[in-house]
């Protein structure tokens, strides 16, 4: 078999609000990626652009340096433009290269993506690691390539440039399977708020919720699948004995939807007598006094909850299934833990009202947690709220960098707002939480990162009329806390 050479490109995302917090995250899909090729003895290389920010063109002459047979990109909704620029570029110097594309964009729109897209040669559905895996296998083996049983792609036929799809991959069952993600790939002490090292682990995939606006169920499927306590607490050893990093995030969609697993990774920790400081999401129906008192002695010190809305008539719209005062009982009981607490919330969601959005912002005041997040809702491809409002009509457009969280797209002609005030309620939102006396006495540190994130999303725009993207996570759902 001839050993290829793979490369893979995290997008810059131009616009992010993380890159005024200094926050950036690890691209864990494409070191998960990496290191199930580098299992099969392929050669990878990492090229995180949102860290590193090379641009296109410095870019494009590291994958002429390199001269990979396969360039593996991954984008969500908002970078699918920036991942086209970077395959461009490449495609025209390495014509004779297999231009892949992974993530929540591709997987949910893989045909109109390829369509639209001539550099684009092949889209990966769904749990990439398999897949990758396969295609890579085909190229190394025959001259003559044939994609039709590699499952979850679709692809444009070399020969007669027709577009097939090949049948669904199924889900990785057994996750403790896969190698740990390929953090020698990535300048791993690089990554967190400011000069706060921060190393990302993923424990388990999968959420069993429906939520109208998330896309998390549909990609990693509504069967919760995890890694055994066992196996998570090794990855951390690694992270601690290997890499110097002490400081971790849980990066999970629904962590603690198994409350016994969560006390036992817990318990593993400290059986170890491994010293690390952890962040970790969850529901706000999933935590318990016990829970987070285990939990914050192994370690944890934030917790982050999607609360979502102050109107229990929106959750109830947004099929959330929670309601008002699972949040403040949740909030409660972190506080009690000693926990530090960030929360999310969403503005703007078909059917709200101005007083709902009020509600909301007086809601999350009320619950004074110690940082708190607000959105726009934006109806991401693959969300149950974007196929509804796409048959309505009700999506004002599909330039896809300018859903960005922060930038209302939603016609709401017929429901009582309108976009500029759904950006003006997102501002005062922010504002309000922001700089209440009592927060800025209490969070004196924070004073100079909250003004300079502020003013440059929602003051300067406002003076010139442009809107600011991102957030520091811009995932392809609403919040990242289910």
């Amino acid at each position: 078999m001839n050993k290829i050479d793979v490369l893979l490109i995290n997008p810059y995302d131009e616009n992010a609000i993380k890159n005024a917090l200094g926050f950036i995250t690890p691209p864990m899909n494409l070191m998960y990626l990496a290191s199930s090729l580098e299992k099969e003895s392929y050669k990878v290389k990492i090229i995180d652009d949102d860290l590193q920010q090379n641009g296109y063109e410095k870019v494009s002459e590291k994958a002429q340096n390199f001269n990979p047979k396969v360039i593996g990109l991954t984008a969500t909704t908002s970078t699918i433009k920036s991942a086209v620029k970077y395959a461009e570029l490449i495609k025209d110097a390495l014509p004779n290269s297999l231009i892949v594309l992974g993530g929540p964009h591709a997987t949910f729109l893989p045909t109109k993506t390829l369509k639209e897209n001539e550099s684009l040669d092949l889209i990966v559905k769904g749990e990439g690691e398999e897949t990758l895996v396969g295609i890579t296998n085909k190229l190394s083996d025959d001259d003559k390539i044939d994609f039709e049983d590699v499952k979850g792609i679709v692809y444009r036929d070399p020969d007669t440039g027709n577009l097939k799809e090949t049948q669904e991959r199924p889900l990785i069952k057994d996750l403790d399977s896969l190698p740990f993600p390929a953090r020698h790939l990535v300048p791993s002490k690089s990554y967190g708020a400011s000069k706060d090292q921060t190393g990302g682990i993923i424990t388990s995939r999968g959420c069993v919720y429906s939520c109208n606006y998330c896309t998390s169920s549909l990609i990693m499927g509504k069967k919760f699948r995890s890694r055994s306590p066992d196996n998570v607490v090794d990855e951390i050893e690694e992270f601690v004995y290997k890499y110097g990093i002490n400081d971790i995030g849980f990066m999970d969609d629904t962590f603690m939807l198994n409350k016994r697993r969560a006390n036992d990774i817990a318990d593993e920790i400290k059986s170890r007598n491994i010293d690390i400081e952890f962040v970790a999401s969850s529901r706000v129906d999933r935590v318990d006094q016990s829970l987070l008192e285990n939990l914050k002695t192994s370690g944890m010190k934030t917790i982050y909850y999607g609360v979502e809305s102050g109107s229990q008539r929106i959750l109830d719209l947004m099929k959330k299934g929670i309601t008002l005062q699972n949040a403040e009982d949740a909030v409660k009981y972190a506080k009690n833990a000693g926990l530090g607490v960030l929360t999310s919330f969403i503005l703007g969601y078909p059917g709200e009202t101005e007083t709902d959005m009020e509600d909301t912002i007086k809601f999350s005041t009320k619950l004074d947690p110690d940082y708190c997040q607000y959105s726009i809702l934006t109806p991401f491809p693959g969300t149950p709220i974007y196929d509804e409002l796409k048959s309505k009509d009700l999506i004002d457009n599909e330039d896809w960098q300018d859903y960005t969280v922060l930038k209302s797209i939603i016609k709401y002609n017929e429901m009582g707002l309108n976009s500029k005030m759904v950006e003006n309620k997102l501002a005062k939102a922010y504002l309000k939480f922001y700089s209440r006396p009592k927060y800025l006495l209490n969070h004196r540190h924070m004073f100079k990162v909250i003004l300079q994130t502020v003013f440059r999303s929602f003051i300067i725009p406002k003076l010139t009329g442009s809107t600011a993207n991102g957030w520091y996570q811009n995932l392809d759902s609403n919040s990242s806390s289910k």
